[in-house]
């Protein structure tokens, strides 16, 4: 009789490539999937019944801000109690590594945490860092254009020189050798707005020797969204290499209802490129309170804020009326504070997300006092409310956007899928239940529904709690393979 380290019993398993449910056990040994199927004869000390339940690859999160909490906090709650069992971090053009800070903390590498807290001026560094930390969640890192800026540029508000390009690429070429699943870029704020197209693309270069990609914060989300679109498809032309285009959105009012401007867009290039994109399920953004965002036909709320710390919770038009003054100059005295950004239209958002090249990304903040409730929500909100409620797509289509999908296009060879030889990365949830609690007012919940989850075949968060075990891992690169 076949004896496995975890017996999986009564599951129906949604296997991560948009098929249909299927009634099985699964057995698990040595942290990867032996069998799956009927298995009668397969015997384990850790034998679960599922009940009926639905199994499913462990989550990836393509986009995140977890690179330093992840770090201070190991055991992850807010992703591990969401299914995720794999975050991408490095996104906006800023990651922890490499970085050797010059001066100050450049915006927006606040984000991430305070100036002290960036200890690790080479990738490897980090790389060590996280597996010191032992996460409960495995890692896999980009590394961001923004974070390369600081370390060779006296001044971001201008375009790189040759020699600061080199250095730069140097930089990457050895993250890129020990592991890093490419570059991401944050043009959209102050930090690299200035930087050239052709900047970008002689640094991006050395991605393709390597297998590796190009993601980015699109230079802008609004009015020329489209440009900056055909700039990102440019540079991962002339470098050879796949595109991702993070959080893809019409932000703005003047801009609701160009969701299909943008899909036919990408649709094109994806005729002759490899380009996709990933959505957060929420018709609001977050990040620092932007004087460019303020809008006050749009609602913005405050999350933090240096000077006024009292304000953070308060919309800004609320404080506005209190200092009886327009809601710009407001904005700019309570700068530098963090905010949420009721700006993106709901229709645009389930556009973006029905479309089969979309994979999920929380973009969340972790190190916000009073985050955007994406940080602890998207994931069961895709299976929940757009999934089972709005009826936006099957669950295993859902899954597949959040599995299969993320797993094959960043390289992450042997996740997001239940296949025997896959590493096991599982999650047991309830269909019925499975759903979102985190609110704007009432962040920091965690979901319903998401009944237990396997990261590398151990158990780490059931019954609504963490175990203590904790196995997640760093992923090195591989090579990128094309997705549809």
């Amino acid at each position: 009789m076949p004896v496995c380290d975890i017996l999986i019993r009564n599951v129906q398993v949604v296997d991560g490539t948009g098929g249909e449910p299927q009634a099985a056990s699964v057995a698990v040994a040595a942290g990867r999937i032996r069998a799956l199927g009927k298995l009668p004869d397969y015997s384990s000390p850790n034998s679960i019944d599922g009940e009926g339940k639905v199994l499913t690859p462990g989550f990836v999160d393509v986009h995140t801000h977890d690179d330093l909490y992840l770090i201070r906090h190991p055991q992850m709650l807010p992703k591990l109690s969401q299914g995720v069992t794999t975050v991408i971090v490095g996104n906006c053009g800023i990651s922890a590594s490499p970085v050797r800070l010059r001066g100050g903390l450049p915006d927006p590498m606040n984000l991430l945490g305070n100036a002290d807290a960036f200890r690790y001026p080479t990738f490897a560094a980090y790389v060590e860092a996280v597996g010191n930390c032992q996460p409960a969640v495995n890692v896999a890192a980009l590394v961001g254009h923004t974070s390369l800026r600081s370390n060779h540029m006296d001044h971001l508000d201008r375009v790189a020189t040759g020699k600061e390009i080199e250095a730069m690429r140097g930089q990457l070429q050895e993250a890129l050798a020990g592991g890093a699943l490419g570059l991401s870029t944050g043009l959209a704020y102050l930090s690299a707005h200035s930087a050239s197209t052709e900047e970008v693309m002689a640094l991006a270069e050395p991605l393709s020797e390597t297998g590796a990609l190009y993601t980015t914060h699109l230079r802008s989300e609004s009015e020329t969204v489209l440009q900056a679109m055909d700039e990102a498809y440019r540079i991962g032309q002339h470098a050879k290499v796949p595109v991702v285009i993070s959080h893809l959105k019409c932000a703005g009012i003047d801009n609701w209802g160009r969701a299909a401007e943008l899909l036919r867009s990408l649709d094109a290039a994806r005729d002759h490129q490899q380009v996709g994109c990933d959505c957060y399920p929420y018709a609001a953004s977050s990040s620092n309170l932007d004087l460019r965002q303020v809008d006050e036909r749009v609602d913005i709320m405050i999350t933090w804020c240096d000077p006024y710390p009292a304000m953070a919770g308060q919309t800004l038009a609320q404080i506005a009326r209190a200092w009886e003054l327009p809601q710009l100059e407001a904005a700019r005295r309570l700068q530098p504070a963090g905010a949420i950004y009721h700006g993106i239209s709901e229709d645009d958002v389930r556009e973006i997300l029905r479309h089969p090249g979309t994979m999920i990304g929380s973009d969340g903040l972790p190190n916000d006092p009073r985050p955007h409730p994406r940080l602890w929500g998207t994931f069961p909100r895709v299976l929940g409310y757009y999934g089972r409620e709005q009826k936006l797509f099957s669950l295993s289509e859902a899954v597949r956007k959040m599995t299969a999908l993320p797993a094959q296009r960043f390289g992450l060879t042997g996740r997001g899928l239940i296949r025997e030889g896959c590493s096991a990365d599982l999650v047991l949830l309830n269909p019925e239940t499975v759903r979102d609690v985190a609110t704007f007012r009432d962040p920091v919940r965690a979901a319903e529904g998401i009944e237990a989850v396997w990261v590398n075949g151990i158990l780490s968060y059931r019954g609504q709690a963490v175990t203590g075990q904790r196995a997640g891992r760093f992923l090195p690169r591989e090579s990128v393979t094309p997705a549809q």
